[in-house]
């Protein structure tokens, strides 16, 4: 992928300008030590960090054939130095022998890049700066300042009291008022206050009974060692569905309440269940019923 120089648009390899902006891109190379594709004039690699300007260095380095010395020794040797050839045999042919050349194979040897030494920075010595010393400060002389003296408020001098003239009194002469028989008292009848009495009427058989008025909390239920009731429904039929502890009314002022005490069948108002811990407040003709079935049935009253 090439990076475009201009506006930074990822172009495929092998790309000439940019797809975004049509601006020439760089050429790019192979890195010689991982293969990644880099650009031609990047000086490191992106995944390796190989240094990509000494591979380039030793690749446009010409080669220069080794020079080879002519061995004094070899010439030495030589039949024709010591002139016995010469004299004895004829010259075969007159061209000239030439001495075998010595081709020495070159060997490319890799040379690894040598970081160049980090001189450390030397260290600038900079002399403390000397701030001298504050200038003592005189203290402000106090300046004394004497109170000033108010003089005390002249007495003031009493008002002199005006004169009230006296109210004119006019003489008005007596009027003889004719004397008044007192009225007779009033007879006063004596009044009784009429005390709200509340009952329940058991409907199957057909008894009224009256709610004590000394109790503000009337249990009803059947005899136990717990609480005993204040309404016994043991004498009346059907009464084996009523619990020991089956029901209170609670008596407030004026008004009656009905509380189901945690009975097994349960206590009803007018038909309905009345939930443990909920209370329902009595009115004249509501219809309470001891257990399910309706066997034990009372009409609330108040006379």
């Amino acid at each position: 992928m090439i990076v475009c120089p201009n506006c930074n648009h990822p172009n495929p390899d092998g790309a000439v300008q940019c797809e975004a902006c049509y601006t020439p891109l760089p050429a790019t190379a192979n890195c010689p030590n991982c293969g990644a594709t880099v650009q031609s004039d990047a000086a490191f690699c992106g995944q390796c960090g190989y240094n990509l300007r000494f591979s380039a260095a030793a690749a446009v380095s010409p080669k220069i054939a080794p020079v080879v010395a002519p061995d004094l020794m070899m010439q030495l040797l030589q039949p024709d130095a010591l002139e016995i050839t010469a004299a004895t045999n004829p010259p075969v042919s007159s061209v000239p022998v030439s001495a075998p050349v010595v081709v020495v194979e070159e060997q490319a040897v890799y040379v690894p890049s040598v970081p160049a030494p980090i001189v450390p920075e030397q260290e600038v010595y900079i002399p403390a700066l000397l701030t001298p010393p504050p200038i003592p400060i005189a203290p402000e002389p106090e300046v004394h300042i004497s109170p000033v003296l108010t003089p005390s408020p002249a007495p003031a001098e009493p008002e002199p009291a005006a004169y009230i003239p006296p109210a004119y009194v006019p003489q008005i002469d007596p009027v003889t008022v004719p004397e008044v028989a007192p009225a007779a008292p009033a007879k006063v009848s004596n009044t009784q206050l009429q005390q709200v009495v509340a009952r329940l009427f058991h409907v199957q058989a057909n008894q009224e009974i009256e709610l004590p008025q000394n109790l503000s909390v009337v249990h009803i239920g059947k005899p136990n060692d717990r609480i005993p009731p204040d309404i016994d429904v043991s004498g009346f039929p059907n009464s084996e569905i009523v619990s020991r502890i089956h029901a209170d009314i609670r008596i407030e002022g004026d008004a009656c309440y009905l509380e189901d005490a945690g009975s097994s069948n349960g206590t009803y108002v007018n038909n309905l269940p009345l939930l443990p811990g909920n209370r329902h407040r009595l009115r004249p003709g509501d219809r309470i019923s001891l257990g399910k079935g309706d066997l034990v049935t009372f009409l609330f009253q108040l006379s």
